[in-house]
Protein backbone atom coordinates (compact mmCIF):
# COMPACT_ATOMS: atom_id res chain seq x y z
CA UNK A 1 0.00 0.00 0.00
CA UNK A 2 1.64 3.55 -1.25
CA UNK A 3 1.18 6.27 1.75
CA UNK A 4 2.55 9.49 2.39
CA UNK A 5 6.33 9.37 3.76
CA UNK A 6 6.20 10.78 6.97
CA UNK A 7 9.32 9.52 8.48
CA UNK A 8 12.97 9.09 7.57
CA UNK A 9 12.83 4.91 7.48
CA UNK A 10 9.74 5.62 5.13
CA UNK A 11 11.69 7.52 3.00
CA UNK A 12 14.79 4.85 2.63
CA UNK A 13 11.93 1.79 2.42
CA UNK A 14 10.91 3.86 -0.63
CA UNK A 15 14.18 4.46 -2.30
CA UNK A 16 15.11 1.22 -2.09
CA UNK A 17 11.82 0.28 -3.69
CA UNK A 18 12.15 3.01 -6.14
CA UNK A 19 15.62 1.51 -6.79
CA UNK A 20 14.26 -2.21 -7.36
CA UNK A 21 11.56 -1.04 -10.21
CA UNK A 22 13.93 0.94 -11.46
CA UNK A 23 16.30 -2.48 -11.79
CA UNK A 24 13.49 -3.65 -14.59
CA UNK A 25 12.20 -3.48 -17.65
CA UNK A 26 8.87 -2.12 -16.66
CA UNK A 27 5.64 -1.65 -19.05
CA UNK A 28 4.13 1.82 -19.47
CA UNK A 29 0.95 1.93 -17.26
CA UNK A 30 1.61 -1.34 -15.59
CA UNK A 31 0.78 -1.84 -12.08
CA UNK A 32 4.61 -1.66 -11.12
CA UNK A 33 5.03 1.19 -13.20
CA UNK A 34 2.36 2.91 -11.36
CA UNK A 35 3.79 2.33 -7.90
CA UNK A 36 7.18 3.84 -9.63
CA UNK A 37 5.36 7.01 -10.75
CA UNK A 38 3.48 7.28 -7.57
CA UNK A 39 6.71 6.79 -5.28
CA UNK A 40 9.29 9.46 -7.36
CA UNK A 41 6.52 11.70 -6.54
CA UNK A 42 6.16 11.07 -2.98
CA UNK A 43 9.88 11.18 -2.42
CA UNK A 44 10.25 14.64 -4.39
CA UNK A 45 7.51 16.27 -1.83
CA UNK A 46 9.15 14.54 1.26
CA UNK A 47 12.48 15.85 -0.25
CA UNK A 48 11.37 19.30 -0.79
CA UNK A 49 9.90 19.70 2.75
CA UNK A 50 12.95 18.29 4.73
CA UNK A 51 15.80 18.91 2.35
CA UNK A 52 14.95 22.23 1.02
CA UNK A 53 17.70 24.41 -0.16
CA UNK A 54 17.15 27.89 0.44
CA UNK A 55 18.03 30.74 -1.98
CA UNK A 56 22.36 31.79 -2.11
CA UNK A 57 23.20 35.16 -0.87
CA UNK A 58 23.15 37.43 -3.64
CA UNK A 59 26.77 38.45 -3.64
CA UNK A 60 28.33 35.24 -3.23
CA UNK A 61 26.04 34.00 -6.46
CA UNK A 62 27.51 36.58 -8.27
CA UNK A 63 31.27 35.77 -6.89
CA UNK A 64 30.55 32.54 -7.96
CA UNK A 65 29.71 33.13 -11.33
CA UNK A 66 32.60 35.67 -11.62
CA UNK A 67 34.65 32.32 -11.16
Amino acid sequence: MIKPIRSNKEYKAALNRIYDLMQRELRVNSDEYNELDILSILVENYESKRFSIGLPDPIEAIKFRLE
